[in-house]
């Protein structure tokens, strides 16, 4: 994580603590070096938040101290809302526990009349999608991040099943369907592949050899998707 998103999560895990905890713990929870952690409660210090402590007794958030309040419109929270509550219906605990998290800190940012329609809101979803579908979600999107070659044993639609090396790119979610997008080494081509078709995936330790920017890239060239962005 970059240096200002270690600030961020150092002010949570204060936050969340009502008694001091020490430069050690900090440390382990942050993955960091102890003298990080000291120089980041200065850093911390030097902008305002009010932490009591010392190093070898350990260090206590005195008052709250937020990132300034997020501008939302009642639209947006609701946007906000709808699209959280998606991902903890539709996909796997791992982004369930996220989406969650976000919501949390979210709320814990806007103004009471925004955050009361958080707490009271009417947007609902609805999902039939069997969650055993998600097979090797956590796996693949690991792969994607750190651009290792996966390896799948495949069962096309009439249930012969090959061997592939695929450079995964993206994950579909629709419907009734989880999908993989990747450049498949077999086929020297971009495919796509069902979750639920995947019968046994390994995360090889080969990584492909440009970056996954200009790998997402060519792949939406392929399948004709804007690149444009739209914010």
């Amino acid at each position: 994580m970059t240096r200002t998103q270690r600030l961020l999560e150092l002010i949570q895990i204060l936050r969340s603590h009502r008694y001091p905890v020490t430069a050690v713990f900090l440390s382990q929870e942050l993955n960091v070096s102890v003298r990080s952690v000291y120089r980041d409660i200065t850093t911390l210090t030097q902008q305002g938040a009010e932490i009591e402590g010392s190093a070898g007794i350990g260090y206590k958030l005195k008052s709250d101290f937020n990132i300034p309040p997020l501008m939302f419109n009642k639209n947006e929270v609701d946007a906000l809302i709808l699209g959280l509550n998606w991902v903890m219906q539709n996909t796997n605990e791992e982004l369930n526990t996220a989406a969650n998290n976000v919501m949390a800190k979210i709320h814990s940012v806007l103004p009471e009349y925004l955050a009361n329609e958080i707490d009271n809101h009417s947007l609902l979803i609805s999902s039939d999608f069997d969650h055993r579908h998600h097979n090797y979600l956590n796996e693949i999107r690991k792969a994607i991040t750190s651009r290792n070659i996966v390896r799948i044993n495949y069962a096309d639609k009439n249930d012969v099943i090959t061997s592939r090396d695929i450079w995964p790119v993206a994950l579909g979610f629709f419907d009734t369907s989880r999908m993989l997008a990747g450049w498949c080494e077999l086929r020297q081509t971009f495919r796509s592949f069902r979750l639920d078709r995947i019968k046994e995936l390994t995360v090889t330790e080969r990584r492909y050899p440009q970056t996954r920017q200009k790998l997402l890239k060519d792949w939406k060239e392929h399948e004709s998707i804007p690149q444009k962005k739209t914010y």
